[in-house]
C-alpha cells in the first residue's frame, strides 16, 4: 500500500551536497590546474628569470 518512508531532511540535504559537487567540478574545470601543470609553469618562469638575470647589464653609475 505505501511506498518506502524518506526522511525529507536528508533528501534535502543529499539534493544540496550533489547540487554543491555538480558546481564545484564545473569550478574545476573552469579554473583549476593540476600539479602537474602548476609545477610546469613554476618551473618554466624560474627558467625565465635565471635567462633574464644571465642577460642583465650592469651599471657601473647606480644612481
Amino acid at each position: 500500500m505505501a511506498g518506502e518512508v524518506v526522511n525529507l531532511r536528508q533528501m534535502r540535504k543529499a539534493a544540496e551536497r550533489a547540487a554543491k559537487e555538480r558546481e564545484a567540478a564545473a569550478n574545476r574545470a573552469a579554473h583549476g590546474r593540476s600539479k602537474a601543470q602548476r609545477q610546469r609553469d613554476a618551473e618554466s618562469e624560474q627558467r625565465r628569470n635565471a635567462l633574464l638575470d644571465g642577460a642583465r647589464r650592469e651599471d657601473s653609475e647606480a644612481p
